[in-house]
Formats: C-alpha cells, sequence, structure tokens
C-alpha cells in the first residue's frame, strides 16, 4: 500500500512524535535563516513494505539507510538503498519510497532548503538524476549518522545551534559523497560563485541587473549565467530574485515594518510589483505571509504593522 506522510514535508505541524522503538520526528518552528533552514528530522524503523507517496516535497529531504533495504521510484526510475546509502528528495519532484517486505529501513532523516544548499548538493554529485548518496568509506558515512542523529535528540537547542548542526551535516554530506567534485573541478568556479555571491549580499537593495552581477565578476552575461546555473542549479536571475524575497520574507516575520518599506528594502519601489514578485516565490501575498508566520519580539511596536 502506498500513502503520503503528512509529517514528512508538512511544515505546518507543531508536535513532537516519539514512539517507543519505532518513530520519532520533530518540526522546526523557526524560519530566520536565509543561507540553510531546517525544517524537520527523524528517525524510523519502518514496516515491512511500508511507503510514502506519490508526493512532492517543498523543500530538500534526505534520508539516511542505518539498515534493512528498500526502493526509491523518481522519474519512472527506481533505486535499491541498502544500509550505509541515502536518498535526496528534491523540491518539486513526484517520488515514491517502500521499505523492503523482508529488510525494512530504519533510517533517520533531515528536511532542509536555504540558499547555499543547491550548490553543496551539486558539489556532492547528487540530485534527482543521480539521488542515491554513496559514502566514500565507512567511517565518514558513520560521521554522518552521528550528525543526523545529533540533531533528532537535540531538537530542543537554540535555532542558532541546531543550523550550526545542519551546516556540519551539510558538510559531512558533501565531503564523504563518493560523488564529490574534486577540488580543481570546481576551484575557479567557485571564486566566481563567490564573486557573485559577495556582489549580491551587499547591493541586494539597489536595482542591479544579471549584467552588473556579471560585470562585477569580470565576465560577459552569457558566460556568466551557464556558470551560475551549473553551480547554483538555476538562473542567477531567479536567485537575486529568491534572495531578495527571502530577505523580504524575514523582515516581515521579525519585524512590524510597513510592507512598502520592506519593498523598497529588496529594490521594489512599486509596492504592487512586490507583492507579485513575493506571491510568485511563496504563493501567498505579502500581508498574508505576516499573518501566518510573524515572530512577536519584544519592544515591537503593534501600531506600525501594515
Amino acid at each position: 500500500m502506498v500513502y503520503n506522510k503528512g509529517q514528512k514535508g508538512d511544515a505546518v505541524m507543531t508536535q513532537d512524535t516519539v514512539t517507543p522503538n519505532k518513530l520519532k520526528y520533530h518540526v522546526f518552528q523557526d524560519e530566520r535563516f536565509v543561507d540553510l533552514n531546517l525544517y524537520q528530522c527523524g528517525w524510523e524503523q519502518t514496516k515491512p513494505l511500508q511507503a510514502w507517496g506519490p508526493y512532492v516535497r517543498n523543500h530538500y529531504l534526505f534520508h539516511y539507510v542505518i539498515s534493512g533495504r528498500g526502493v526509491l521510484m523518481v522519474k519512472e526510475k527506481e533505486y535499491l538503498i541498502t544500509a550505509g546509502h541515502g536518498f535526496l528528495i528534491e523540491p518539486g519532484h513526484i517520488t515514491i519510497y517502500r521499505a523492503d517486505e523482508t529488510e525494512p529501513w530504519e533510517y533517520t532523516w533531515i528536511e532542509f532548503d536555504g540558499l547555499r544548499v543547491r550548490e553543496s548538493l551539486r558539489t556532492a554529485g547528487i540530485s534527482m538524476s543521480n539521488p542515491v548518496y554513496t559514502p566514500a568509506g565507512q567511517g565518514a558515512a558513520r560521521l554522518l549518522r552521528e550528525q543526523m542523529l545529533y540533531i533528532v535528540e537535540h531538537h530542543e537547542d537554540s535555532p542558532t545551534r541546531l543550523v550550526g548542526q545542519g551546516f556540519l551535516f551539510l558538510d559531512q554530506l558533501v565531503q564523504s559523497s563518493s560523488h564529490k567534485q574534486t577540488h580543481s573541478e570546481k576551484r575557479l568556479r567557485d571564486f566566481y560563485i563567490k564573486e557573485a555571491m559577495s556582489f549580491i549580499e551587499l547591493n541586494y537593495r539597489r536595482d542591479i541587473s544579471v549584467e552588473d552581477i556579471a560585470g562585477a565578476c569580470g565576465l560577459n552575461r552569457s558566460y556568466f549565467g551557464k556558470l551560475f546555473r551549473t553551480a547554483m542549479g538555476e538562473p542567477p536571475q531567479t536567485f537575486l530574485l529568491r534572495y531578495r524575497m527571502n530577505v523580504a520574507a524575514q523582515m516581515l516575520r521579525e519585524s512590524r515594518m510597513p510592507i512598502g518599506e520592506i519593498a523598497v528594502c529588496v529594490s521594489y519601489e512599486n509596492q504592487l510589483h512586490f507583492s507579485r514578485a513575493f506571491k510568485g516565490v511563496y504563493g501567498v501575498s505579502p500581508r498574508e505571509y505576516r499573518q501566518t508566520h510573524f515572530i512577536e519580539q519584544p519592544g515591537n511596536d503593534e501600531s506600525k504593522q501594515t
């Protein structure tokens, strides 16, 4: 039987679940970080033939298999996933995964996303066209498993500490992958991408274009666009839009600044144009987003909310 498991991939849930010897999971509430966000984590000893899907995820979801075996189905392909390996599910793709009948999975998982995630996953050589994580060695795989389980067991730590652990997990995923790109393959590309990131971080408030970013890197627009897409998995104009909207979303969550002022802070003089751009990324208007995601903080003046 195949079904959708709401706990995994459903970021609106708030409770923790602990079932002795069977299932543990936690859904994180804080979404304050742009580069990396943790949405949920967990551990489970699955039942024979237990399956999830068909389902489309909103964020990246990575499973590390501790024991047992099962299959992942994506893009009409099946992948056998055994102990010591893992699998990645990317947002926007229909997937099904199912535990084996005689040797069901025991695994741990983390759901995550952020502006730095795509580049890291591509450096690790893991994507929907190559979704299986194969470790370079048993020791490296053991460290990855321990880091993931640490997050599961310490989910009540501060958001900053958890995101720090999330970066350690992501780095270990890259470093331990047998498909990791070599240094020589990515050294020059990384230099240009870092230059581009620095320029965006310093100038996103201005009305900058892709030509401006490419010029800051000393590259022509066409070559820069291809290089950026290879590294980040999306065109630079899409990344720039998402970066601005992520900054705007953080301001909507953490301040009562009027929406018109937030629009100007991310380079939009026209509030209507900003609202359309924001809805294109988040699926709701800035006002609706604030109503459901606002984080009350001491010292906020409620009269300033718009």
